[in-house]
């Protein structure tokens, strides 16, 4: 009992130090691409650090070796990051200002009707840009692909969407009540949470927490034949 407990509470604290040393690299390497060229690659590139953590074998990667595998990551993302994001970005601030207009001018209920519509669009735009990255870190697939696949996860799995929404809520108050976990875990936290999320609820192929129950409960069989 003693001896699992200490080997939970080992693996506990190194995942805490995966993930602040992945907030480190995040703001590292978005310095490294000027803020503007390098944010976005770094996005990418910690949820795929983060995908290479949740599928290792004994989830115990060192320091050392996150970073390695945060900057392998990076160096590849660079372009392709850039290339999917910033229309995202673009797609952001059209609604966001839309929304703002909609507020300020506001008139009759068709207006009111039209800021509710958008408010949705928010949550909703908010959600997939939170589950997106995570599954182009798990494909190499082109980005109308990665987009229309993160839709289907949306409607499919509204399980995770909701768990989802709930993060985004929760990782707010917490930041507003405890301003030192974003100082220390940034954004890095919230990004390794929807990694779980969608390992656990998504049924994403080639990142399905049932698929490692599955080998765990075939090795037993195997152990006990």
């Amino acid at each position: 009992m003693l001896a699992r407990f200490s080997v939970a509470y080992e693996r506990f604290c190194r995942l805490l130090v995966a993930i602040f040393v992945v907030n480190v690299a995040i703001l590292a390497h978005t310095l490294m691409g000027a803020v503007v060229l390098g944010f976005l690659p770094s996005f990418a590139a910690a949820q795929a650090t983060f995908r290479a953590w949740v599928l290792s074998e004994d989830r115990s990667m060192r320091a050392k070796e996150v970073w390695k595998t945060f900057h392998g990551f990076w160096k590849s993302e660079v372009k392709r990051a850039n290339l999917f994001g910033w229309p995202l970005i673009i797609l952001w601030a059209v609604v966001i200002v839309d929304y703002c207009v909609m507020n300020w001018h506001a008139r009759g209920d068709f207006d009111i009707m039209v800021s509710g519509v958008l408010l949705l669009i928010i949550v909703v735009l908010a959600v997939f840009s939170s589950l997106v990255w995570v599954v182009r870190a798990n494909y190499e697939e082109n980005s109308v692909w990665i987009v229309r696949t993160t839709l289907a996860m949306i409607v499919a799995r509204p399980l995770c969407s909701l768990l989802q929404v709930g993060l985004l809520i929760l990782t707010v108050l917490v930041w507003v009540q405890w301003p030192g976990i974003l100082m220390v875990f940034g954004l890095s936290l919230p990004m390794f949470c929807t990694a779980w999320i969608i390992y656990s609820f998504g049924r994403l192929p080639g990142m399905d927490i049932h698929d490692r129950m599955e080998q765990s409960a075939g090795h037993a069989r195997n152990q006990t034949s």
